[in-house]
């Protein structure tokens, strides 16, 4: 699996801006890159966040997040 997470680094550590999907004492492998420009449209739903890539626009990805029929354990 790989991710994409916005962090910042204070005191000697990485903070990331939202939880990880991770297990506690998981083993990870982290490429960082300084200096990158972020981005300032608007956040989508951060439950999600980095999971998958998404090229579309930030309204379209919330309304299916929120769309109780793209949920599998809704469904029938």
């Amino acid at each position: 699996m790989a991710i994409t997470v916005e962090a910042v680094y204070e005191n000697g550590v990485l903070k990331p801006n939202h939880p990880l999907p991770f297990q506690e004492r998981e083993k990870v492998e982290l490429t960082i890159r300084t200096g990158v420009e972020l981005q300032t449209a608007p956040r989508t739903k951060s439950r999600g966040y980095g999971l998958v890539p998404w090229t579309g626009s930030p309204e379209d990805l919330d309304f299916l997040i929120d769309d109780v029929a793209n949920d599998p354990l809704e469904g029938p």
